[in-house]
């Protein structure tokens, strides 16, 4: 059949193509629009638009034995709207959208649309260098967007690609992620509901706006990452489900193919083609959208067949456990492709249970992504920071116990969306005490998080302190800035970035034990934390965190480098909002080591913590060794 060989047939069978964007779908060339879908079970498949009046009997697609239908049709103009009428077994019509089509109608609508995908990239210096930017030791500080209710903007994909620059010149994050921009139709899902696995959302623009916005951000220095969703899709009447009148792209057993809270469908990743199809999507948004990574949603969901299930509602696999083999051996495969195609590109896994091996590689038994976010560590951190600071001494470890298995995996360290929304409130709602200690409070979560081994992830309105529930429905409230609290809790994040940047030791060994060690975790009496920071040839770092709003003076910390201390950062400087409180010795500021033993150090300094703080500490000279 026209635009397939021997080869693409017999490895789209076999569940190794990951290249069906550029055979399925609609492509425009000099003999006119080439249409393919596969929808092998179907007796007749036809396309139809307005090149032919919606007349479903007026174009009839040839089919093959692969079960792709295919129809060259001359005088398709760019942007034509079409839909494929299929036809069942059983005699039923449907009217589905092309599930390889790379632009669809603004939803409500649902037609797919013939659109070509030329775009002049100008970001060559930035894909030339990112695998260094992106890498295990690189200091990633990723800001999680949704586009449609970060800031409204006419302009779509393009104007937000300004804005979105503006705002991470102010802030220093080094990349951002976005909720799924692959089209939705309910606006409400915010995209994780995904029916369009290579269509970019027309809510905001065309493909190659969305192009612009990733092409200009990398112009801009800043890497740009994707939210995808291989682990289930919607059942929207146009879309994948039964999409050739049998289950074609989701399992037939509900047990194993209909999620039981999301009431969607689940991919039969057990079937071939269905491995080709995920294997494509993933590597089109790197290859032709040049996305810098892929956050891989609700791998948890993938992994066991039991996940949100009762007994009895579930199949155990064929050696009687709850392990979904399929879906392992998918996302294993999906990251060895991602690897060998965009080595300098980089997944992360949406992963909440302690399934071991996660960013291990594959040819040890790993899933072979190159990060995961630490889902216990947020829950364990913001559950004990909504604690009243009088009753924090009695859950200390839960801000300890992280670093038993902070090396187990690659970690992202997330405050992601799922975490203000649902009645839980904003990070600030989430802090106890007055407006100036939930102000205080917020600062000193964020500067923990930033001190601690582990990328950054946080989730837009976090940097501004807003108030209640993320509303997909409203803007930021960007007048905030106006107000000296919140432009402290932005200004603070920017300065945490800075020194994330410019301190080797809080990036380089992220992901080794060889970078963290404690000075004081047991001191739940006077809620202090103390920590170091280490790299190779770089000073190192103390992180001080105070987590009660009573001052410490005269700390006495121990240090593993003698001589003068100066402080980096304070979020308790006035700058921020906080209460201006000198950490150094006498009010000066000055910071000296004495020839007094402490925390296993031969030398130690004495400080003043300020209340509900993170205060980050150096010795001056440049490259002291730790």
């Amino acid at each position: 059949m026209t635009g397939f060989s021997h080869e693409d047939l017999w490895r789209f069978a076999e569940g190794t193509h990951d290249g069906l964007s550029y055979l399925l779908g609609a492509h425009l060339d000099d003999d006119g629009c080439r249409f393919a879908v596969w929808a092998p079970s179907a007796i007749h498949v036809a396309v139809m638009g307005e090149f032919n009046h919606w007349d479903p009997d007026a174009t009839p697609m040839h089919p093959s034995d692969a079960g792709i239908w295919s129809v060259t049709v001359p005088g398709i103009e760019p942007g034509a709207v079409y839909k494929y009428r299929v036809v069942t077994e059983d005699g039923v019509r449907l009217d589905k959208a092309d599930p390889v089509a790379f632009r669809c109608e603004e939803p409500p609508r649902t037609g797919s649309r013939v659109w070509p995908l030329d775009y002049e990239w100008g970001d060559g210096a930035w894909m030339a260098d990112r695998g260094d930017r992106n890498a295990l030791d690189a200091p990633l500080s990723i800001y999680e967007v949704h586009l449609g209710s970060w800031r409204y903007e006419p302009g779509g994909y393009r104007a937000l690609a300004h804005q979105l620059a503006d705002h991470l010149d102010r802030t220093g994050f080094t990349h951002v992620e976005l909720l799924p921009v692959m089209e939705h139709p309910f606006y409400g899902s915010w995209g994780y509901q995904t029916t369009g696995y290579f269509a970019a959302s027309s809510r905001y623009g065309s493909p190659q706006d969305l192009m612009y916005l990733v092409d200009y951000l990398h112009q801009r220095g800043y890497g740009v990452l994707l939210d995808w969703v291989p682990s289930h899709f919607p059942v929207d009447a146009h879309g994948l489900a039964q999409f050739d009148g049998t289950y074609l792209y989701e399992h037939a057993d509900p047990r194993m193919g209909f999620h039981p809270d999301w009431k969607s469908a689940i991919f039969n990743y057990e079937r071939h083609e269905v491995r080709s199809f995920l294997l494509s999507s993933a590597r089109f948004w790197l290859e032709r959208f040049h996305a810098d990574g892929l956050r891989v949603d609700a791998v948890a969901s993938m992994l066991y067949r039991d996940y949100s299930r009762d007994e009895g509602e579930w199949i155990p696999n064929e050696h009687g456990g709850n392990e979904n083999l399929g879906a392992i051996s998918f996302l294993q495969e999906m990251n060895r492709r991602v690897y060998l195609h965009h080595p300098d590109a980089i997944t992360v896994a949406e992963e909440s249970t302690a399934w071991p091996g996660v960013s291990r590689p594959t040819d040890g038994g790993g899933l072979g992504f190159g990060f995961k976010w630490d889902m216990g560590w947020m829950n364990d951190t913001l559950r004990f920071f909504s604690h009243e600071p009088v009753h924090r001494r009695f859950h200390h470890g839960e801000l300890t116990f992280r670093m038993v298995y902070a090396f187990d995996e690659n970690f992202v360290l997330p405050l992601s969306h799922d975490e203000v929304v649902h009645g839980k409130g904003s990070l600030f709602d989430r802090m106890p005490g007055d407006t100036w200690q939930k102000l205080a409070g917020l600062r000193s979560l964020f500067g923990y998080q930033w001190g601690l081994p582990g990328k950054k992830l946080l989730f837009m309105g976090g940097e501004l302190a807003t108030t209640g529930d993320w509303n997909h429905e409203q803007e930021l409230p960007w007048g905030l800035l106006a107000e000296p609290p919140h432009m402290g809790v932005c200004d603070w994040v920017g300065r945490l970035n800075h020194l994330l940047r410019s301190e080797p030791a809080l990036h380089r060994d992220d992901a080794s034990a060889d970078g963290f060690s404690w000075v004081v975790g047991d001191d739940a009496a006077n809620g202090v934390l103390a920590f170091l920071r280490h790299a190779p040839d770089a000073r190192p770092v103390l992180v001080v965190v105070s987590l009660t709003p009573v001052p410490r003076p005269d700390y006495r910390i121990g240090v593993p480098v003698p001589g003068e201390w100066e402080v980096l950062a304070s979020s308790d400087d006035a700058v921020f909002g906080g209460s201006g409180i000198v950490v150094g010795e006498g009010g000066t500021g000055a910071i000296w080591c004495a020839a007094e033993p402490s925390h296993g150090h031969d030398q130690s300094i004495s400080v003043t913590v300020p209340p509900l703080s993170a205060v980050f500490l150096a010795p001056v000279a440049a490259q002291s060794k730790s």
